[in-house]
């Protein structure tokens, strides 16, 4: 009797060789894409996306029927722009997005109607457009997806902040428009039991521009991956994050920069510090310059600080280059404790070891506070340092 051959375990997310083995897709733009979730197997953790996240704390997003009240949505500042919403199909939505693994693309079927956020064209909005995003407890389970569009030569901010507890998966679809400005900041304040797995997705045309900030404090687990296009010629984009972990907490960004079209500049800066057992935060930073992306400058950087023992900082930084016409294009990653000189340089200018080592963690996370540009935000960004540099490193769980 012939013997009966197996066929070999495809992990999620792997292509074929030439040899016919399977290997896993490594390079970021070449990972699958969809609209039907059926199309993504639940993540397993051996995905290349999936592979440093605690996939069995974010399980809910994809075993848990949808509950539309799971986040409230109140918005600030609606007077200054268009305020609307856009079901499947209705356009701008899906202008840019499209779901890159399982909690996307059930956020995405799941919201009858997307909220839109419209600046009108050659508008200048002065004061901030916050949208405050309020979760109704850790145990309701919520999708959300949001469309945010920059019309030609507009200029805004637009605040999302999230606060209490869900579990929470949310598409941002940003689209900036010929000549506009636009500044995106999403700044997590979750209760601890809190779960958001968000894909922000971000396209910019012809001499626009980006800021987008990701700040995250509280959370069990928060991963909020932007990924921008830079598609117009002179389109540049400003990509920056704070994230400061405690004790049980997971705080994660995979950030991609696709320079497409010519004369593009990307600068991608992330900051993390954490303190507490099992406190861990997670930045993989992908850059690509594709063939057309002539005259590119591009760089990106993580930098993380370690104030206590037990807890851990991933930093993977990529970078592809299909041209050789450009302008530069870099990257870097460190990690590590205290830096003793500054230490020294304070101390022996009289100032206790205590103060001198809050000095320098302020320092340290106020060069990204700094850039929002919202003076009340950025007060609140630092007390907000302030308090989690009081605390012994003992709040979150692990469970």
């Amino acid at each position: 009797m012939a013997a009966t051959q197996q066929a070999p375990y495809v992990v999620p997310g792997s292509r074929a060789h030439s040899d016919g083995a399977f290997v896993p897709v490594q390079t970021r733009s070449e990972r699958p894409t969809s609209y039907d979730p059926a199309d993504f197997d639940a993540p397993s953790g051996r995905e290349v996306n999936w592979k440093h996240t605690p996939i069995a704390r974010l399980a809910a997003l994809w075993t848990a029927h949808d509950d539309t009240r799971g986040v409230g949505v109140s918005i600030e500042g609606a007077d200054s722009i268009a305020v609307g919403g856009l079901g499947v199909g209705d356009w701008p939505r899906g202008d840019v997005f499209t779901p890159e693994d399982l909690p996307a693309a059930l956020a995405w079927t799941r919201t009858q109607t997307a909220l839109h956020l419209r600046v009108p064209q050659d508008a200048a909005v002065d004061e901030p457009v916050v949208v405050t995003l309020t979760g109704a407890g850790a145990e309701r389970v919520a999708y959300q997806h949001i469309v945010v569009e920059a019309m030609p030569h507009s200029k805004a901010t637009v605040i999302l902040a999230h606060e209490l507890s869900a579990q929470y998966a949310q598409n941002v679809e940003v689209v900036v428009r010929d000549g506009a400005a636009l500044t995106v900041v999403t700044v997590q304040q979750w209760e601890d039991d809190a779960v958001h797995a968000a894909s922000h997705q971000a396209r910019v045309d012809r001499d626009g521009y980006l800021r987008h900030i990701v700040v995250s404090f509280g959370g069990g687990v928060v991963r909020v991956n932007p990924s921008i296009e830079l598609a117009g010629p002179g389109s540049s984009a400003e990509v920056y994050g704070l994230a400061y972990a405690d004790a049980g907490q997971h705080l994660e960004s995979q950030v991609y920069v696709h320079h497409k079209g010519p004369h593009t500049r990307g600068d991608v800066l992330y900051k993390g510090a954490l303190q507490g057992e099992g406190a861990r935060t997670v930045w993989i930073g992908d850059v690509l310059i594709g063939p057309d992306a002539v005259g590119t400058d591009s760089y990106e950087a993580n930098r993380n600080l370690v104030l206590t023992e037990g807890a851990r900082a991933d930093s993977v930084p990529n970078l592809e280059i299909e041209t050789g016409d450009i302008v530069g294009a870099g990257h870097a990653s460190a990690t590590g404790r205290f830096d003793d000189e500054q230490l020294f340089y304070l101390q022996a200018r009289g100032i206790p070891e205590d103060e001198a080592r809050r000095l320098v963690v302020l320092g340290f996370l106020s060069e990204i506070v700094q850039k929002i540009g919202v003076p009340a935000l950025e007060q609140e960004l630092i007390a907000e340092i302030e308090t989690e540099l009081a605390t012994t490193g003992e709040r979150g769980t692990t469970a």
